[in-house]
């Protein structure tokens, strides 16, 4: 599919199927669409009136068009409110391309407003919105998927947007890296391994020229990452310890760590998960791994000024007689002792140790990912991530990030009085505290691993995955954070 921008306006354009949008409460003709209208004979104004269409986000009809009239079908969409946002346009367009592809359009029109003046962002956007709507996960299926080729949508413009190549360029740069991250989350644990992710981050590095360095279970020992390895020892498959690092050719603006869950099964170790429990669910656990890598994919192409060491403890959190046990204690790489009170709170023992480990690397600022505690999900549902952090200026900018990329993000307090909901009485800390309040503790717990470095915690255990069609994610993986995190990066 070959998506494309051009000054050419719906009056002048020819193809299978045009695509228009509409504001809530404002389905008007005005002069130019009037005088389309006239060409299309009537066709907008019967199918807007028929359908009663209203401009809701998310809304759309179709008619086609009679006579000799140079377009095939005409469809309007709706934008919703009239304060325009960026996800507006990736979600019009999402619904734009999946009825033209229902529709068997070879070819497709689509004119949408400008978001704030700005025609790059607008098609970029845009382009986002098609792409990732259109992406299907047929890796699985033992039926090889239809060819199609009849009914491929081939050709997408982008109407009165100009020459925006590198907009458009740069929104599929983006998608390959969400897709990669889907994928990742979307694959059976016996797929993706703490194996296959180290040979994913090679491959990335190999691709785009990024440094890689794969530490191994004996140079994790030498390094004392006690907390991640007593996460390791009960899987019969090796951990990875995955560091990944993009340097531009100059002196880099700044420094920049991501770090990644990448837990590729968590059976909740000798705290089995048991019956309702979503144990089914968690080949997802590695979901802060996936954005991390995705991430790296992006940032290699877009080679921004800036350094950022992408960072993945990888492994399975099982159950054999050499599995961690309640009541054991382990020793992170910074040396704080940590008693362990359940063994189903693995991962933030595994980012532990990687919060150490990029402290040392002299960064300005961490920003974590996680699917961390279902507390989050209870407090702010499937579709928000919670952000904690210390530092006001990397909120918003982590707040600003993902409100660009449309990944919904919320700021949690970081209260300092929870803080005794983890404190050991043999030990320095617990690794789990009271059922209220458990999204906050396990950030205060991640917060312990971090000296100087400005950081940030994302748990995103809620939007990496939906169970329904959502805007331009289909039901499954979402590949959440990895725009938000490119972001971050370029814009800060």
């Amino acid at each position: 599919m070959d998506i494309q921008t051009t000054k050419t306006l719906p009056l002048d354009w020819s193809g299978d199927m045009l695509a228009i949008g509409f504001f809530e409460d404002g389905v008007e003709l005005n002069d130019q669409l009037a005088e389309l209208d006239g060409k299309f004979s009537n066709a907008l104004k019967e199918l807007i009136e028929e359908t009663e269409f209203k401009g809701k986000a998310g809304s759309s009809a179709v008619t086609r068009v009679g006579g000799s009239s140079p377009v095939r079908k005409v469809m309007v969409v709706g934008l919703g409110k009239l304060e325009l946002k960026l996800d507006s346009l990736r979600r019009a367009a999402a619904v734009v391309a999946r009825t033209a592809k229902k529709e068997k359009s070879k070819t497709l029109g689509i004119h949408l407003p400008l978001w704030n003046d700005d025609p790059a962002l607008t098609a970029q956007a845009i382009a986002e919105g098609i792409e990732l709507a259109l992406h299907e996960d047929k890796r699985f299926k033992s039926e090889p998927a239809e060819n199609g080729s009849n009914h491929k949508l081939e050709r997408v413009e982008l109407l009165g947007l100009g020459e925006q190549t590198q907009a458009i360029q740069q929104a599929h740069q983006i998608c390959t890296g969400v897709i990669l991250a889907r994928e990742l989350v979307a694959a059976p644990p016996n797929v993706v391994t703490p194996i296959t992710l180290a040979e994913t981050a090679e491959a990335i590095a190999a691709e785009h020229g990024l440094n890689i360095e794969i530490l191994e279970k004996e140079d994790c020992e030498q390094l004392g990452m006690g907390a991640f390895l007593g996460v390791a020892q009960a899987s019969d498959l090796p951990p990875k310890f995955i560091h990944l690092t993009y340097k531009p050719e100059g002196a880099p603006k700044r420094k920049l760590a991501i770090i990644g869950k990448g837990l590729t099964f968590d059976s909740g170790g000798l705290n089995l998960k048991g019956a309702g429990s979503g144990i089914e669910t968690m080949k997802m656990d590695m979901g802060g791994s996936a954005a991390a890598l995705g991430a790296a994919k992006v940032v290699g192409q877009l080679q921004p000024d800036v350094e950022v060491h992408f960072i993945v403890a990888a492994t399975e959190n099982m159950i054999s007689g050499h599995a961690m046990r309640p009541g054991d204690i382990l020793t992170a790489s910074n040396g704080k002792t940590i008693e362990i009170n359940n063994t189903d709170a693995e991962g933030r023992l595994t980012l532990a140790d990687a919060l150490v480990f990029a402290e040392k690397l002299g960064v300005d600022a961490i920003v974590d990912l996680a699917t961390l505690t279902g507390a989050c999900v209870v407090a702010l549902g499937d579709d928000i991530a919670g952000l904690w952090t210390p530092v006001a200026e990397l909120a918003t900018q982590l707040t600003q990030a993902a409100d660009l990329a449309g990944e919904k993000l919320w700021q949690m307090p970081m209260e300092e009085k929870y803080f005794e909901g983890i404190k050991s009485p043999i030990a320095d800390l617990k690794n789990t505290g009271p059922r209220a309040g458990g999204s906050i503790t396990a950030a205060l717990f991640l917060k312990e691993f971090v000296n100087e470095a400005h950081w940030a915690h994302l748990d995103i255990a809620g939007p990496v995955w939906t169970d329904k069609e959502n805007g331009y994610n289909s039901a499954g993986a979402t590949g959440y954070g990895v725009r938000t995190l490119v972001n971050w990066v370029v814009n800060n």
